[in-house]
């Protein structure tokens, strides 16, 4: 079994014309999850809808409480890119489980994303890395205690 708890960013942005701005809708990933066949055991927990940028000390705890408390030994994380460095370190004082954040650049609602395939390989890595705490994305792993986004190159890269 995998436990994915969203918590929101850009992965589940949705654009609402009216308002001619993006927000954080639903979550994206259990139809994400089910247009490409995906069979492996899960179970998918909206903890919240945050851009990374907003989230508090008390969220980051949240998360934390969440997937300390899961009876599954596999856990995925989506999150905001931008600080998603921080909660992965919250989390690597929680053992015995390997646990996975990933993100996207772009929004899962459109065309050009690299959302579907950031969850594909997190949940590969989910599944084959050992314990510990990393963050999966666009096709690398990275150990958050080393990591940090490039905000100009839009990606993560070892310190």
């Amino acid at each position: 079994m995998i436990d994915i708890f969203t918590t929101g960013g850009t992965i589940d942005k949705v654009y609402f014309d009216a308002l001619s701005e993006y927000q954080i809708g639903a979550t994206a990933l259990p139809d994400m999850l089910q247009e490409n066949n995906v069979f492996v055991a899960h179970r998918v927990t909206q903890l919240m809808r945050k851009d990374s940028l907003e989230l508090t000390d008390v969220d980051r705890a949240a998360i934390h409480d969440a997937v300390a408390a899961s009876d599954a030994d596999k856990i995925l994380v989506t999150h905001g890119t931008d600080t998603m460095v921080d909660t992965a370190r919250v989390l690597s004082d929680i053992s015995g489980k390997t646990i996975v954040l990933t993100g996207a650049m772009q929004p899962a609602s459109l065309r050009i994303s690299d959302a579907q395939f950031n969850v594909g390989f997190a949940l590969a890595a989910t599944q084959t890395l050992p314990h510990g705490v990393y963050i999966a994305m666009n096709g690398e792993v990275f150990d958050p205690a080393k990591t940090h986004k490039d905000r100009s190159a839009h990606r993560f890269v070892s310190e």
